[in-house]
């Protein structure tokens, strides 16, 4: 079967919280504070500059920019001086959320040579957050790799730099400092950002990069494990693939991860299980579709589906006690699986586990992958998540499985329970 199945970009937003972040180091880079004892401001601007210091302390803001303005025009100023002035105009106009303005202080502050090696790297942060929140991209990409060599660099610092480069189209770049920004995160012992990984899904997207974009949602279902997520990687994985038995595995992932939301969807999952003699799942797959109000545009194909399964379903669960009995006496394990996916449509998760272990018991199964699945499945059901990633790892002895299918459990299985 062939799908085509244009890829919905992801909904997220990009944006700068600088000014919070910058207000967040104002109290790190205060006026008040760090001031080395040795250095001390001119006699010619002590009087503007005690002003501007009380003005400052009490939230003043205006009144401490007039007494900077006119500690700026006394003469003469050492370097001292001005770094002083320009370093307090800064702290007052990210207050006033005049951030352009700051900007262009704190650049006057540096200019002068004057800061300590601390409030160098404190002013070095502070001016690329005020660069990038400004849009002056090119000195903020200055200034953060300028942290980053020094080894100053913050995880949410490279991760502007990616998202510089993103909003530059330099998809190559935005890549690299986001993988940095993931693994510097990592190695401080926090969760990477989900943008981070979104301007590579992006990027892959407006490619038409499909190996690359399933390789970031693996990376964005392990980190958020959101539906949406698995509805994208399920839907490219499936249109590649050709087998009706391996599609049925990728359905049964995008079922359980609440990542089927097109009624068709619906519709071929229940057509492949009915194929497969599995009416009463089938039919629990139609009625879920039917209440979601998802197959209204095909609701005659969809009753007459419906009812012929519910009347091959009804007629399993009569012979369920025949069927139990005859598995149980046959020497080979492939009834004893079969039987434990009827139970498993029927709803009575505890008689599949039973079923299904017995048959892997015995051997001789067919589709062993199938067996572990619904076995997995089962247990899930049950909320023993320990036992079903026990047997969602039996995938990986079973020969011949789809590399494809097999990837995909193992990721399912990784995230239960979390």
């Amino acid at each position: 079967m062939t799908h085509s199945i244009p890829y919905v970009k992801p909904g997220f937003v990009l944006g700068f919280m600088v000014a919070v972040a910058a207000l967040t180091l104002v109290s790190q880079a205060s006026p008040a504070a760090d001031k080395p004892k040795e250095q001390q401001i001119s006699r010619v601007i002590a009087k503007e500059m005690t002003a501007a210091q009380k003005a400052l302390q009490a939230s003043q803001w205006q009144e401490a920019l007039k007494n900077l303005d006119a500690a700026e025009q006394k003469s003469p100023l050492t370097p001292f001086d001005k770094k002083t002035i320009y370093d307090f105009k800064g702290f007052a106009n990210i207050k006033l959320n005049r951030l352009k303005d700051a900007e262009t202080n704190y650049e006057s502050a540096m200019a002068t040579g004057q800061y300590t090696p601390d409030e160098t790297q404190k002013t070095t942060r502070m001016l690329f957050q005020l660069s990038a929140g400004n849009q002056q991209y090119a000195k903020a990409l200055e200034f953060g790799k300028q942290m980053a060599d020094n080894g100053n660099a913050k995880p949410d610092d490279l991760g502007v730099i990616s998202q510089i480069y993103y909003l530059q189209k330099d998809c190559k770049n935005s890549a690299v400092w986001a993988d940095k920004a993931v693994s510097a995160a990592r190695k401080a012992g926090e969760a990477p950002k989900e943008n981070w990984f979104q301007f590579k899904l992006q990027c892959a997207s407006d490619a038409g990069d499909n190996a690359g974009m399933a390789g970031v949602l693996v990376d964005l279902i392990k980190l958020t494990n959101k539906t949406n997520y698995w509805n994208t990687l399920l839907r490219i994985e499936r249109q590649d693939e050709r087998d009706d038995h391996n599609l049925l595995m990728i359905y049964r992932i995008m079922y359980d991860t609440n990542a089927i939301d097109k009624g068709s969807d619906f519709m071929e999952m229940a057509q492949l299980l009915g194929d497969a003699a599995l009416p009463g799942e089938a039919q629990a797959v139609l009625e879920k579709a039917t209440a979601a109000g998802l197959l209204n545009d095909q609701k005659d194909r969809a009753t007459r589906l419906l009812t012929a399964l519910k009347t091959r379903a009804d007629t399993d669960k009569k012979g369920l006690v025949q069927f139990d009995a005859e598995a149980t006496k046959n020497p080979a394990g492939e009834l004893d699986v079969k039987l434990g996916e009827v139970y498993y449509g029927a709803g009575d998760y505890q008689n599949a586990v039973t079923a299904i272990n017995r048959g892997i018991a015995k051997g001789q199964i067919k589709h062993l992958d199938e067996a572990y699945v619904y076995l997995g499945r089962s247990e899930v059901q049950l909320k023993a998540t320990a036992d079903a990633k026990k047997a969602f790892v039996g995938l990986k002895t079973v020969p011949n499985v789809s590399p494809r299918v097999l990837r995909l459990w193992e990721l399912y299985s990784e995230k239960l329970g979390g």
